[in-house]
């Protein structure tokens, strides 16, 4: 399970979001497969969908995170819930590149930076909210922090970090949002910013034993904050029988009578989670019958 943290100013003026998502993240590389570089970069991609689903207010809101660079890793999409718990796909789960010049994965060369990102909030409304930026690193995290000032114009910083052993597995994974607010005071602004050019990354903080809350209480080192609440997270895909039904009527009666007269099953794949429903042609034809009633 994940855990995501909330803290705020006492004085209201400056909020910090924080998770640890390492077991999140094993998930999502253990659904899809993911090379390392991909893993890095759809784990980043996740953590931050996590986070920003845990900012909304209504319980059945949901956010949905796009990034496509043109790199070799194609559209990386991840969905999350109010509740924090994502659901993740990438078009090219394997991408074999070279380390970059620090000697790291190379996210940037996988995402891209010829594209756009996308945020995408569905709050209950007639239509969804749908702010876009263009990619400025496509290494996430800079990314997403444009979007914030761009997009939202609220002052944010986010930092994200996946650290992969060398099987492939996910070692750590996190990140936190901070967010000013109307009225924060300069004094603030400068002390957050000295804050996070001195602390270690993420992945250096989770590998230190940090938790959540620490991870939190150090980035806004020298400001009092008071906890807002906690959540525990985890991946979860809200794929069903019923709504891959809906998705096979969504195609139209002329294809479902095509797939009837086939002698062969109708086979669906969730692209977040990668569960498989079969249906027969008598179980197509049942379909049109409810459909056409």
């Amino acid at each position: 399970m994940g855990k995501i943290v909330r803290y705020i100013m006492t004085d209201g003026s400056a909020f910090i979001i924080a998770t640890d998502s390492t077991d999140v993240v094993s998930e999502m590389e253990q659904i899809h497969k993911t090379s390392a570089t991909v893993t890095a970069a759809l784990g980043r991609l996740t953590t931050a969908a996590s986070m920003m689903g845990d900012m909304l207010k209504g319980d059945d809101d949901s956010v949905t995170v796009r990034i496509n660079g043109g790199g070799p890793a194609g559209d990386l999409i991840a969905v999350s819930d109010s509740d924090g718990n994502p659901r993740a796909y990438v078009q090219n789960p394997v991408v074999e590149i070279p380390l970059n010049a620090k000697g790291k994965l190379d996210v940037r060369a996988a995402v891209g930076t010829d594209g756009q990102l996308y945020v995408i909030k569905d709050m209950g409304m007639r239509e969804p909210y749908i702010g876009q930026t263009p990619i400025i690193s496509g290494e996430i995290a800079e990314d997403i922090t444009n979007y914030f000032a761009t997009s939202e114009q609220t002052p944010s910083v986010c930092a994200l970090g996946v650290l992969v052993n060398p099987d492939l597995s996910v070692k750590h994974a996190g990140g936190y949002i901070i967010q000013l607010l109307p009225g924060c005071d300069e004094s603030v602004i400068d002390i957050i910013e000295r804050n996070i050019a001195e602390i270690p990354s993420v992945t250096e903080m989770l590998e230190q034993g940090m938790s959540a809350d620490e991870i939190a209480k150090k980035a806004m080192q020298g400001i009092e904050i008071e906890k807002l609440d906690e959540c525990v997270t985890s991946y979860k895909c809200n794929c069903s029988k019923q709504r891959v039904e809906n998705a096979l009527l969504s195609t139209g009666i002329d294809n479902l009578n095509d797939m009837a007269a086939s002698d062969e099953d109708t086979e669906v794949e969730c692209h977040f989670c990668n569960k498989k429903y079969v249906f027969t042609p008598e179980d197509i034809k049942s379909l049109i019958k409810s459909a056409t009633k």
